[in-house]
């Protein structure tokens, strides 16, 4: 009977003793967050209250376990099991707390600062150092996994020993590997691109969405994602439109015909922007840059206060300004003179063929 009655106390008091202290805990922080509305420590601490019970029940159960008496011809495989158990939840609890801090002091900057680039650059810089850390973490508590088994002690000199060669080897194999964990960081910490710019790269414009240590994904204008090494970022020229500033001038063209009215497409360049919402009211312009035979290049230059917002300044002043020409001004729109077409007002008529022939042909007079 006390062979039964020893397990089942010391199993059962560990497993109760971490319930009871893990449930204290997560109330002890409720009450902290709901004191402290200002910062979300408290609140994301409470993610970790999972691995926190896993730490301490293993902890608990591999230091009475040995009291138990359970098992006993499995007692070293039992023990280590109950070891491999206590450094997992003990890594998965420190990666859990290092994000709550770090997310904290993230969140902080953001409420400080208002530049909307530097906040962007920071988040930057927390995802990749959050994933260094995971990364770290996840090797040491692997590592300390291994070395519990004595064959793996055993063998630890002669890996030492091996080191060198074995890290050049892998260098070979992982190059392109490690040529993207260091572009990762140097993207980080060099401010080339972070979360949230406007980049166009191969031709596709897009928001950059996920920042790793090996790729990088553009979401695009049409949803797609664009995966790419973050090696690319350093080694190729990209446009980033969101680089210091997200203030953006954009352009539009038209071709029309010779006698398109200029002076009055400027005053309804201005009247179209006064009323269109996305337009931030730094600049406007609007010039012929350019004629060839049968039509000339007018140019408008129109600024907003970011990518999306250019775009849509742009498609307005297009559509409303080719309305604008083809309800008030026809004949300013370019054509093909296959018959005859509407004239500029105040425009004197050219003359047709049998008037200049009427008009160069001599008097007849009666002689021969």
């Amino acid at each position: 009977m006390e062979n039964l009655l020893r397990p089942l106390i010391v199993i059962g008091s560990s497993v109760a003793l971490t319930l009871a202290v893990g449930w204290a805990t997560d109330r002890l922080l409720c009450k902290a967050d709901d004191r402290n509305h200002g910062t979300p420590l408290w609140g994301l601490l409470r993610r970790a209250r999972v691995p926190y019970q896993l730490v301490l029940c293993a902890a608990m159960l591999r230091g009475s376990y040995d009291q138990a008496q359970l098992l006993q011809r499995h007692q070293a495989a039992v023990g280590r099991a109950l070891t491999l158990v206590l450094i997992g939840s003990a890594a998965w609890l420190a990666i859990r707390i290092a994000a709550a801090v770090v997310e904290t002091s993230y969140s902080r900057y953001a409420r400080v600062h208002r530049d909307a680039a530097r906040v962007r650059r920071v988040r930057t810089q927390v995802e990749l150092i959050m994933r260094v850390v995971s990364a770290v973490v996840i090797v040491v508590a692997a590592a300390s996994m291994l070395l519990t088994f004595p064959a793996m002690r055993a063998a630890g000199a002669s890996l030492l020993a091996s080191a060198g060669i074995l890290g050049i080897v892998a260098g070979v194999a992982a190059q392109s590997t490690l040529s993207n964990l260091f572009a990762g960081l140097q993207i980080a910490f060099g401010d080339m691109v972070r979360i949230g710019d406007t980049v166009v790269v191969e031709g596709e414009w897009g928001t950059v969405e996920e920042i790793t240590l090996t790729f990088l994904t553009v979401r695009t204008w049409d949803e797609r994602r664009i995966t790419m090494p973050v090696s690319y970022f350093t080694s190729k020229p990209f446009e980033n439109w969101s680089r210091r500033t997200p203030q953006m001038t954009g352009v539009v063209y038209w071709y029309l015909d010779h006698s398109a009215p200029v002076e009055a497409m400027r005053e309804k360049l201005r009247d179209i922007l006064r009323h269109c919402p996305a337009w931030d009211g730094r600049a406007y312009g609007l010039q012929v840059t350019d004629t060839t035979q049968n039509t000339i290049e007018v140019r408008a230059l129109v600024t907003a206060k970011d990518s999306d917002d250019i775009w849509t300044v742009r498609v307005t002043v297009r559509e409303q300004m080719i309305a604008w020409l083809a309800s008030e001004h026809p004949y300013a729109l370019p054509r093909v003179n296959t018959s005859d077409a509407p004239l500029a007002p105040n425009r004197i008529p050219s003359p047709d063929r049998a008037t200049l022939r009427k008009a160069y042909e001599f008097p007849r007079t009666g002689r021969g």
